[in-house]
């Protein structure tokens, strides 16, 4: 029979961030992570100043820095005369060294949380590793069982078992914890296309017929993200790539000449974009936190740094019950009344920008209930840098920071704020 202490089903930003901070403090902790590496495309791969403020916190600046990346300082949204680009969120009015998005490859981030991790006795990270279903004893979850890549089952029984396998969660299968759906107006087709010298850089938009993009600068190519209309992708896919690539190409002229890259609808793939939360995020012996309690719709891109934020509220709550051996229900549900506030919040904030924004937009409507009034918007954000401070510290931090458990927390080596974040690329 297998035990560990915490068993974190997930090697997502969630499920790594909370195993670090729970090993740090001595907390035996298992990852079952059933691919074999990290390196999967199309994941979200903005980190938040609250998340650089975390890796500051944990003595991890300086590594981070030395990761490729971009640097993206405002965020532009087409509501301008002729939807051109207005900027409604400006982070370099932030104080201190974070003023700006890192635009790095998730896999690189979790390479980094998971060799740091390795540095403590008490971390386990178990990759090709599937769980399957909950171990379930007098009403507990008492931990998983588990199926690897070669067909091996076993189980592992845990104190805690921390559901962080996001919206396909095998805890969103348990009735009594209650999924509740918001209607989403779109789904996402994410592909890539060439990059070249000259290009803009960091995050670009646009908005095309019946259609809205947000591309990613990964240095030799963009990462591609085109919203549709919800339920859509099998007609636009009948209507012909063609099509699609020349509303793309009106849509980002300066990309045109290089659309041709996409040979075929195999090169674009299908986000189901989905926006709920559970109502019980717990039960006894068990916790779910990031997209397994709350799947976030792609909107300000804040979903990642929104699970990483969980988990480090989750371990704040859990070090010392963990320590002692016991959790109980009083101690799981102290981080739902933690976290559901700010879950709340960011979700209707993202209903509001379905509503007013997204769906307009793709139904060839003028966004914020008409061009008058849109453009009255625009020119008010545009002439009022004040506005643009307030979207850009919830873009940056959330609704409520949280700070990592002292046991967690070390040192910055001197110089690590000079090399993340006054240095501009």
């Amino acid at each position: 029979m297998e035990k560990t202490t915490c068993c974190v089903v997930g090697g997502g930003p969630a499920g790594m961030v909370l195993a670090l901070l729970l090993a740090r403090a001595g907390i035996e902790v298992t990852v079952l992570e059933k691919h074999a590496d990290f390196l999967r495309d199309f994941r979200g791969d903005t980190v938040h100043p609250s998340t650089l403020a975390l890796l500051d916190d944990l003595g991890l600046a300086e590594r981070f820095a030395r990761l490729p990346q971009r640097r993206v300082r405002t965020v532009q949204l087409p509501v301008g005369p002729g939807r051109s680009a207005v900027t409604v969120a400006d982070l370099s009015a932030l104080r201190g060294p974070y003023d700006y998005v890192a635009m790095v490859p998730q896999w690189d981030l979790l390479d980094l949380l998971a060799d740091e991790a390795r540095r403590e006795p008490s971390f386990q990270l178990r990759t090709n590793t599937e769980a399957t279903s909950f171990l379930i004893e007098s009403g507990r979850v008492t931990g998983v069982r588990y199926r690897t890549s070669d067909g091996r089952t076993g189980e592992l029984r845990a104190v805690l078992t921390v559901a962080c396998d996001g919206r396909g969660s095998l805890a969103r299968a348990l009735p009594e914890l209650g999924l509740h759906r918001f209607t989403c107006p779109m789904d996402a087709w994410w592909f890539r296309l060439p990059r070249r010298d000259g290009d803009p850089s960091g995050l670009v938009g646009g908005a095309g017929e019946g259609f809205l993009t947000a591309m990613i600068d990964r240095g030799d190519y963009w990462q591609c993200a085109a919203l549709i209309p919800k339920g859509t992708d099998a007609e636009r896919r009948a209507a012909g790539l063609d099509r699609f690539l020349a509303a793309y190409a009106a849509a980002v002229p300066w990309i045109a000449d290089r659309v041709h890259a996409l040979r075929s609808w195999d090169d674009v793939k299908l986000l189901d974009v989905h926006l709920d939360r559970l109502r019980r995020w717990h039960r006894p012996g068990l916790l779910c936190i990031g997209d397994a309690a709350h799947a976030m719709s792609p909107v300000f891109g804040i979903g990642v740094n929104l699970a990483v934020q969980d988990a480090v509220a989750a371990a704040r709550h859990l070090v010392e019950p963990l320590s002692r051996g016991t959790v109980g229900l009083r101690d799981v549900r102290g981080v739902q009344r933690r976290r559901r506030p700010t879950t709340v919040a960011t979700q209707a904030l993202q209903r509001a920008a379905h509503a007013r924004f997204i769906a307009p937009v793709l139904s060839g409507r003028p966004p914020l209930g008409g061009a008058e009034r849109a453009r009255r918007v625009a020119g008010l954000v545009a002439g009022s840098p004040w506005l643009r401070r307030l979207p850009a510290y919830f873009v940056a931090y959330g609704a409520l920071r949280e700070r990592p458990p002292a046991e967690a927390v070390r040192r910055p080596v001197p110089g690590a704020h000079t090399a993340t974040g006054a240095s501009r690329p």
